[in-house]
């Protein structure tokens, strides 16, 4: 009876807040090892502090760590929610400032094979979400899989995250080639983690736009570049998100200036509906 009020009471404030969209993004990358679950943290918290609501959602399979990077212990998971039937708003975790984050755990590849029953259940408490947060964040694994391609490919928008290490970059590019011959319309950002330099960040990525243009005839933006610096390891160390471990620190400052070149930009497209995200989603699965 508790549950049933609860996701009445959340019911009834989404339908409060139906003027806002939930934009969806998927971050990937190539390869593993490049920081993008570390990225995606930080660059949550920071989209929260400029009064954004936010829910993190933990799908990288077999590296399933944002709660052990922010230090926290989650009580449930995604899988849970499959599994023994628990709504969205029982899985969701509270990390650092509040953030709203769901946890992967261990079996979540059984989340990318579903049966039609848990299937509909899950879109059914992932519309849920709609009107409560203004962005969703996939943190994908690296590479990508038959399954985890319909999250990818559902999503508004797809961040890429390499760092300038030639393999990484490469693994990038395939990874980028992939969508595309998916879907050549989605929007596709670069992150270029861990750069020596700004001039060697801003070269991967012309490199990689270079190649992208010319051999897919796709144009990629840039969506920054974060220094090396040694304060992030000692962040993930103190299990502590850089942001707030080292918030002065070169790579804070550029997740800050990320975060506020992201929000804003004035979109030449508004964001599609939250619908548009489920129906292409349903899509991808009731044709695998």
């Amino acid at each position: 009876m508790n549950d049933q009020a609860r996701n009445l009471r959340k019911m009834l404030h989404m339908a409060s807040n139906t003027e806002k969209e939930t934009n969806v993004i998927a971050v990937v990358s190539g390869k593993g090892g490049v920081g993008k679950s570390n990225f995606c943290l930080n660059f949550a918290l920071e989209l929260k502090k400029t009064g954004k609501e936010v829910i993190l959602f933990d799908l990288d399979i077999g590296m399933a760590n944002v709660d052990i990077l922010m230090g926290t212990s989650a009580k449930h998971t995604i899988v849970d929610m499959i599994e023994r039937e628990l709504s969205i708003w029982d899985i969701i975790e509270r990390g650092p400032d509040n953030l709203s984050f769901i946890a992967g755990g261990t079996g979540l590849s059984s989340m990318f094979q579903l049966n039609h029953r848990k299937f509909s259940r899950f879109l059914q408490q992932l519309e849920l979400v709609n009107g409560n947060y203004d962005y969703i964040i996939f943190d994908m694994g690296a590479g990508v899989s038959k399954d985890s391609l319909h999250f990818i490919l559902s999503a508004n928008e797809v961040f890429v995250v390499t760092t300038p290490e030639p393999t990484s970059v490469t693994d990038a590019y395939a990874m980028i080639k992939y969508i595309q011959l998916k879907d050549q319309e989605i929007p596709i950002s670069l992150l270029v983690n861990r750069a020596d330099s700004s001039s060697e960040g801003k070269k991967t990525f012309e490199n990689l736009n270079l190649v992208t243009h010319q051999f897919l005839q796709k144009e990629i933006r840039l969506l920054g570049i974060i220094p090396d610096d040694p304060s992030v390891l000692k962040a993930v160390k103190a299990q502590t998100p850089f942001v707030i471990h080292a918030s002065e620190s070169k790579p804070s400052k550029a997740i800050q200036e990320i975060v506020q070149q992201y929000t804003g930009e004035k979109r030449e497209e508004l964001t599609p509906p939250f619908t548009t995200f489920l129906n292409k989603f349903k899509k991808y699965f009731t044709d695998r």
